[in-house]
Order: structure tokens, then C-alpha cells, then sequence
């Protein structure tokens, strides 16, 4: 496995050189990016792994909704489409760029993020207006206001032609630990049928994650973070999650549904259609064919 951290240090020297290499067709990219990722080649004749069809899922799964449900403010409208406007975060403003922004108009605590971010990037959760750094948001938030028309670094198809925008949500708060963040709970779907957990806590202060079933047995599996050190109940509401989730991700073959448990109050966070774009490693390493089996795909080439 190369090592391409060593060589490119920063995200932003790595962003540079996959952006000039936006002109080689996807078929190329990927296999060149996985083996990079994962030391293996990529299989696409035949993918078993679930890293391998996401891949396989980027170049040929096209379902136009998929644009809507990236968009963050946008799948607003597909939550509510289903039934579950309740289960929406409040939204406080959307702005067209981050120059827009009336901070003035902006209560104490938010979170603000662009509308076309994926992966948990392009977001500032602000605790205390009076202590938010401009240099942070102008870093995070700022972008060309023209729609996002050529493929992302991850050649993540749904995010293509997206319009950059701004939204300020209500900052959820874990009363615990108002620092730690609010559990996220992400449920991996297939075909509508919720049949992973993946619960992430301590987001800012330590990020854990560890991995379930529907039933909530513990599957002893990593990823890219450490496993979370203390044993967490099964939540009261899981089946309203499952509900939820299932609804959610009835239209599509796969897509991972990211829902917040806030004092038993189930809030939707986002749909995600290419989990870690595909390059996160699993221990035990089953655990790809595992999460793979019930992703079905060849009816849809």
C-alpha cells in the first residue's frame, strides 16, 4: 500500500493534484485511487466487497433524486415528501454564499454548512457566536457560487451539478456533554431494509465508532477510528430509527441513512450514498464482504 500522506502532507496538496487529474475518465481514476487506498486492485467485473461496489456504484448508478438527497438543504424536501417533516432539524436561514450571512440575525448557538459538502466537511458548529473564527469559516465555507458541474475528488457522482449554498441549522446539543456532540446513528440500507448500525459519539472531543446489526449485537468491527470504550444500550427508540431509515432509503439500492437520538427525539442528519467514498479499511477484513452482500447491483447497469 502506498503511502500518498508522506508524499502529499496536506489535504490541500492532495485536493490540487486530484483536481488536475479531474480530465482522466473515472474507469482510470478509480482503480488508481482504491489501489492506493486499499494496496489491492479494484474488481469491478465482479465486485464482492462492499468498498469495491461503491466504487462500482459512483460510475454507474444514476438515479437523479440522488442530487436532491445530497443537497442539504434540498433533501429537506425529500424528508418531508416521506412523511417525516418532524424528524428535520430547524432551519434557521439559507444564504446564497457565506458573505450573505446576517450573523446579526443568528441566535447564540447554530450550525452553519454549504448545501453540496459531503463527508462531514464544509461545517462549523458554533457553540458561542462571539468566539467564531472568520479565518475557520472562510476556510470551511467558502466556495465560487457556480454549480458544482465536474466530478468531486472522489468521483462521487451524486454531487455533480449541485449549486453551492448555505444553510444555519439549530445546534443539537447532548446535555451530558455539550461538547462531545449528539450520537449519530447510521444505518446502512439496502434496497429499503436497515441492516447495519453504525453509531459514532464523541465526535469532538475524541471521536468513537462502533458497529451493530439491526439487533444490536456488537459486531466488534473498526474502521478509521477507535472503537467506542464503553458498552452502549440499545436505544429505546431503535425500531422508530429503523422505521425511519427504511422509509428514508426505499427509492435506492443502497444508501446509508444518518439519523441524530436527542433525548428520544429522532432528527434526521443526511443520506449518504458513498460511505467514506469507499476508501475506508475494515478490521476484520470480512467485514467489506459482509457489509457488501446485500448490495445489489447488476440490474442497474
Amino acid at each position: 500500500m502506498i503511502d500518498y500522506k508522506k508524499i502529499f502532507k496536506t489535504k490541500k496538496s492532495r485536493a490540487i493534484v486530484l483536481s488536475v487529474l479531474r480530465f482522466v475518465p473515472d474507469s482510470i481514476m478509480l482503480p488508481i485511487q482504491y489501489r492506493i487506498k486499499h494496496g489491492r486492485k479494484l474488481n469491478l467485473k465482479n465486485p464482492m466487497r462492499f468498498t469495491e461496489k461503491l466504487q462500482w456504484y459512483k460510475m454507474h448508478y444514476r438515479n437523479p433524486v440522488m442530487h436532491q438527497c445530497v443537497d442539504k438543504y434540498l433533501v429537506r424536501e425529500y424528508v418531508k415528501n416521506k412523511g417525516l417533516e418532524d424528524t428535520l432539524v430547524p432551519l434557521i436561514a439559507r444564504y446564497d454564499t457565506l458573505y450573505d450571512v446576517k450573523w446579526d440575525d443568528l441566535p447564540n448557538q447554530f450550525v452553519i454548512k454549504t448545501t453540496h459538502g459531503g463527508g462531514g466537511l464544509n461545517v462549523v458548529v458554533c457553540h458561542d457566536k462571539s468566539k467564531l473564527s472568520m479565518t475557520e469559516l472562510k476556510e470551511k465555507l467558502s466556495f465560487q457560487p457556480n454549480p458544482v458541474k465536474t466530478n468531486t475528488l472522489g468521483r462521487e457522482w451524486a454531487y455533480y451539478g449541485l449549486q453551492p449554498g448555505i444553510v444555519v441549522e439549530e445546534l443539537l446539543v447532548n446535555r451530558e456533554n455539550p461538547k462531545a456532540g449528539v450520537n449519530d446513528y447510521k444505518f446502512f440500507c439496502y434496497n429499503g431494509h436497515a441492516k447495519y448500525i453504525v453509531v459514532d459519539m464523541d465526535r469532538y472531543i475524541g471521536h468513537k465508532r462502533n458497529f451493530y446489526d439491526r439487533d444490536w449485537n456488537d459486531l466488534h468491527v473498526t474502521s478509521d477510528c477507535q472503537a467506542i470504550d464503553r458498552e452502549i444500550e440499545r436505544p429505546e427508540n431503535l425500531d422508530e430509527m429503523l422505521q425511519i431509515a427504511e422509509k428514508l432509503s426505499e427509492d435506492f439500492p443502497y444508501v446509508r441513512v444518518d439519523l441524530y437520538n436527542v433525548d428520544g427525539k429522532v432528527y434526521f442528519g443526511e443520506l449518504t450514498f458513498y460511505p467514506w467514498s469507499g476508501y475506508v479499511q475494515y478490521t476484520p477484513d470480512e467485514a467489506d464482504y459482509w457489509f457488501g452482500k446485500d448490495f445489489e447491483l447488476r440490474k442497474f447497469e
